[in-house]
């Protein structure tokens, strides 16, 4: 096909020209640092205020009550870290699902160094928490429940509403990281009971290096970076002007073409889920089937390394990445295929596909045919594939 077809959309997407473009002026020309008093600096501050506005309006929020960061994995450490220390008077345990990103469940780890309880909550086979568990792990001294918009690998939504609801009920904190739903899924903090949201702007066609953390006006959160009086106090260091700009810009982009980017994007996936299940064999979607991310395709291939499999992929210029953690030199496979029930053997050879909205049925037909091939001849070398073979013809 001899160009690169990118479906790692999920790890991080291309800048947009226009987010480029917006931020450009705040490298050389408007360079000012916003909390100098004279004019040229200070203008900076206007634009950044701007930018706040600008998302708290996605959000149905307030502009005081966006917080700039320097991605989802800080959104989500000061979020979890900061409101288990300004709670810890009222109680130590802390509620999250067993398929949450590693920036929670290694900060979830941290805290119970410090003396926290957690509660994992598990999920169906594709991927939900059971919300009844929710309420029955929920104790006097439960101060947070932190539970993902929308899980990275398997792309499931999950039940927000219900869970910010339940949280309200109880009094709870409740946080989210939205950082693959914002962008792709509409968001109101007040009709989904949501105190605390984190997101990043590379996932949403800004730059790398910048996000935020809504925090609800009136929740008691203790300050992540100590310094200067950026961030209303909360979080010290000169702020990143241009990532502020670009984040703004990308918001707003995401906004105004969301309807029509996932009417692309399911349309394309739909068409890629069907045509794998139906001409390849022994294969599963991971994931469920309804409440899925418009741009998510998560499949598992029997008698198939995902190491492998990626590698073989990347050859013919398609990007993707493996549910298997393999490629980062563990030889154990995702923590979230193993959660929704996935054995060992079967979670190591899966394959996740997230697209934009520039992926055309062309580039999904080449994908397959691709697909196909490498599979087969993947298989072909396997002992286990051949062992099942022979089983099968006998049984016939």
């Amino acid at each position: 096909m001899g160009k690169l077809i990118y479906l790692d959309n999920a790890a991080t997407t291309k800048t947009a020209p226009e987010v480029v473009e917006a931020m450009l002026p705040y490298f050389t020309e408007h360079y000012g640092n916003p909390s100098s008093i004279y004019g040229f600096a200070a203008a900076n501050k206007e634009v950044i205020t701007g930018c706040r506005e600008k998302i708290a309006g996605i959000l149905g929020a307030k502009s005081e009550e966006i917080y700039f960061t320097a991605g989802g994995s800080e959104s989500d450490n000061w979020a979890l870290i900061a409101a288990a220390e300004a709670y810890a008077a009222k109680g130590k345990h802390i509620i999250t699902s067993k398929i949450e990103h590693h920036a929670i469940l290694h900060t979830c780890e941290y805290l119970e160094k410090k003396g926290y309880e957690v509660t994992y909550l598990d999920v169906d086979e594709a991927g939900l928490v059971d919300l009844e568990q929710l309420r029955a792990s929920i104790r006097e001294d439960t101060i947070l429940i932190s539970v993902m918009f929308a899980n990275n690998e398997i792309g499931t939504i999950q039940p927000i509403g219900e869970i910010g609801q339940i949280a309200r009920e109880h009094g709870i904190l409740f946080h989210t990281d939205a950082v693959q739903a914002f962008g792709q899924v509409p968001i109101n903090v007040d009709e989904l009971h949501i105190d605390m949201l984190s997101a990043s702007g590379h996932k949403f066609n800004g730059p790398k290096g910048i996000g935020f953390l809504y925090i609800r006006r009136g929740v008691k959160i203790r300050s992540f970076i100590h310094g200067g009086a950026q961030e209303r106090r909360r979080r010290a260091g000169t702020e990143n002007v241009p990532g502020i700009v670009g984040i703004g810009a990308a918001a707003e982009r995401a906004e105004r073409t969301r309807i029509e980017r996932i009417g692309k994007e399911q349309e394309v996936r739909d068409y890629l889920i069907r045509r794998i299940e139906s001409e390849i064999p022994y294969c599963r979607l991971n994931g469920d089937r309804v409440k899925r991310l418009p741009n998510n395709v998560n499949f598992s291939f029997r008698f198939v390394e995902g190491e492998s499999l990626l590698i073989r992929l990347d050859m013919k210029g398609i990007c993707a990445s493996s549910g298997s953690a393999c490629t980062s030199g563990s030889l154990d496979p995702s923590h979230v295929l193993l959660a929704i029930g996935l054995p060992h053997e079967i979670a190591h050879g899966s394959l996740r596909m997230t697209l934009s909205e520039e992926i055309t049925k062309e580039e999904a037909d080449y994908v397959v045919e691709v697909l196909k091939e490498i599979v087969q001849d993947l298989r072909n070398m396997s002992p286990l594939y051949e062992d099942f073979i022979k089983k099968e013809m006998a049984g016939k």
